[in-house]
């Protein structure tokens, strides 16, 4: 336990210099898509903020499209009573056969974890959700969330420690997401009828605005992440994340799937 800790203080400290070091300009990497002036760019480009009221939520997108890489964003979270509240930081492309990779953060009530929720989706079919609390305040300080995708797997990370591996299961008929390039999006939403213990904890609206904020945005370029996969040491930081930290794996989940698990939980 104690080294793992320390490995994961090492990647800590790796990932907040680098990704310091590739700050993007929120001008020209991404667009407000929605939200009526509740979302902000600021200090240059370098910082931007999302808000939710009773009103409305708000939301960006990235200009750009990717077909795999690894993309790196920062988020300090909705702090307080968040309860209701859902952040979204996900990749996905556009129609009904759409292929999605989802980070979606569900707020609760003060001095209660934040729910990170995982998803992916192909050729429309999603449903493959595992769900963590983290080893850490999110709402305290700013964190790197990345997503790796190539033609082999998906990597989700936190700080440089992987949480989730999605591998490419075509090989037992599962569609995996490799031909449509996805833009990234962002937005921070109300979801009180489902996100806060199935919806039985409501917002707050006397805690509003509430607010995320991002910074470092990085997306890989050149060939370094085309076949990158976890070492043994990486294999051994998910294996004690989802031991410690994961609270729920659709391939675990047998009441949802009586007549067996989806095929590619034997690969994931």
């Amino acid at each position: 336990m104690a080294s793992s800790l320390a490995f994961l203080a090492l990647a800590v400290a790796a990932l907040s210099s680098s990704a310091a070091a590739a700050a993007s300009d929120f001008n020209k990497d991404f667009e407000i898509t929605w939200g009526d002036g509740r979302a902000k760019i600021a200090e240059n480009g370098q910082l931007l903020t999302l808000s939710l009221d009773r009103a409305s939520g708000s939301g960006f997108q990235s200009r750009k499209e990717y077909l795999f890489g690894k993309i790196d964003m920062q988020l300090k979270l909705v702090p307080g009573n968040s309860a209701g509240t859902v952040t979204a930081y996900y990749l996905s492309s556009q129609g009904p056969s759409h292929d999605e990779i989802d980070f979606e953060f569900l707020g609760n009530l003060s001095g209660d974890p934040y729910t990170l929720h995982t998803n992916v989706f192909s050729q429309g079919k999603g449903n493959r959700e595992q769900q963590f609390h983290l080893w850490f305040d999110p709402t305290m300080d700013f964190h790197t969330y990345s997503i790796l995708w190539n033609p082999q797997r998906i990597i989700f990370s936190v700080d440089g420690t992987p949480i989730r591996e999605f591998k490419n299961a075509e090989s037992v008929g599962v569609a995996y997401p490799k031909k449509q390039p996805m833009r990234i999006y962002s937005s921070l939403w109300n979801a009180d009828d489902w996100a806060t213990r199935g919806g039985l904890v409501k917002t707050d609206w006397s805690q509003a605005p509430f607010t995320a904020s991002y910074r470092s945005f990085n997306a890989a370029d050149g060939d370094d992440w085309v076949n990158q996969e976890l070492d043994s040491a990486g294999q051994e930081r998910l294996k004690w994340v989802q031991s410690k930290y994961m609270i729920y794996n659709y391939c675990t989940d047998s009441k949802r799937f009586p007549q067996g698990f989806p095929p590619e939980c034997t690969l994931n």
